[in-house]
């Protein structure tokens, strides 16, 4: 008879919990073609599992991110924020690439990407200087490449009403009054990211509804405080483009020029920052009760070291292979986020907060 113990069952295979996402805001800075760095931030982000985006805010090229963004998420998810966002930035090189604003082969292959010292940047910036838009261009007759792309990217109708979409702000400078105007999702149009991103020695002021608008880097770059203001996810992760820190004094004209830029264009995020800290600290200090004020978990993505090392020239540079690059900065940047500081989010701020103070 056979006594040899049973065979025993086979062991069940090990099933892997399913990850829950956790909600985060992203807020966007502008900067030109710079803003390839943030698609390739959002690119990587979309990769991962475990984040979640929450609502958008964005100026400039920040705020044209996030708007194909969340057109993106809202038609195909993740699959289709990536898709779309390529596209965007496909067709500004393939509009760009006839721009007179271009490195010859020989000028690129001394200069690189920088457009600094090529005969056409320095004609243009030099009649940027002297002669205003309304001079150059007295009917308001503008061809814009950025409006041609937007008008055959964003789906506008789809944009504003889709019950799917995320929160969206987009910030832009009232030119009369001197004050914000965030525009929500409901009210993006492409004429509301135009203004966004509408540099004043370049272009026109764009209209909306009676009132005339210029970047809105000069007063949000961007806007924080609808992201906390609309009691989403306490978690702000800031997509940084401009640098905060340049160690070398500035003494050509250009660099002059761009510090001003980077400073005028961090001056008002910095405030923001200082107010946010200073709430931080008071219901640290339990002088401030919750749930009326609450907690904000603060984060950034960032590559200074590389990205200071462009010149001002190269916001306007629509070269494929330049937007390759800053894209692959920023999903480098968006995978040491992850790796460092995925787990802090919900948790508390990873940001170094002195650094804006």
């Amino acid at each position: 008879m056979d006594v040899s113990p049973p065979e025993s069952a086979p062991a069940s295979p090990a099933v892997a919990k399913p990850v829950t996402p956790r909600k985060v805001n992203i807020a966007l800075q502008g900067g030109g073609t710079h803003g390839a760095f943030t698609w390739g931030v959002l690119d990587r982000l979309l990769e991962d599992d475990r984040v979640e985006i929450d609502a958008v805010s964005g100026t400039s090229a920040g705020a044209i991110n996030g708007a194909m963004l969340v057109q993106g998420l809202a038609v195909g998810g993740r699959d289709g924020a990536k898709q779309a966002l390529e596209k965007l930035w496909s067709d500004i090189a393939g509009k760009l690439a006839f721009s007179p604003l271009r490195n010859t082969p020989i000028e690129k292959a001394i200069w690189g990407y920088d457009l600094t010292w090529s005969f056409a940047y320095q004609a243009f910036d030099t009649l940027t200087r002297v002669v205003s838009p309304y001079q150059i261009n007295p009917l308001g007759y503008e061809f814009n490449p950025l409006r041609q792309v937007l008008l055959e990217c964003l789906d506008v109708p789809r944009l504003q009403r889709d019950p799917k979409a995320l929160r969206l702000f987009v910030s832009a400078t009232n030119v009369k009054t001197g004050k914000p105007r965030v525009f929500t999702r409901k009210e993006v149009t492409v004429d509301t990211l135009m203004a966004s991103a509408c540099l004043p020695s370049i272009f026109r002021a764009v209209e909306i509804e009676g009132e005339h608008y210029w970047d809105g880097g000069y007063l949000g770059n961007p806007a924080l405080w609808p992201l906390y203001y609309e009691r989403g996810a306490p978690d702000i992760v800031l997509v940084q483009i401009n640098a905060l820190l340049r160690p070398e004094l500035p003494t050509t004209p250009s660099d002059i020029m761009n510090r001003l830029n980077e400073i005028s264009f961090n001056a008002s995020l910095m405030a923001e920052m200082r107010a946010i800290d200073f709430v931080q600290r008071l219901l640290d200090g339990g002088r401030l009760e919750q749930p009326r004020y609450r907690r904000i978990f603060l984060h950034l993505i960032e590559d200074e070291d590389r990205m200071r090392e462009f010149k001002l020239s190269t916001k306007l540079n629509g070269d494929w292979e330049f937007l390759l690059k800053l894209r692959q900065y920023g999903r480098e940047a968006a995978e040491r986020f992850l790796d460092d500081h995925a787990g802090a989010i919900g948790r508390e701020s990873t940001m170094d907060i002195k650094r804006f103070l």
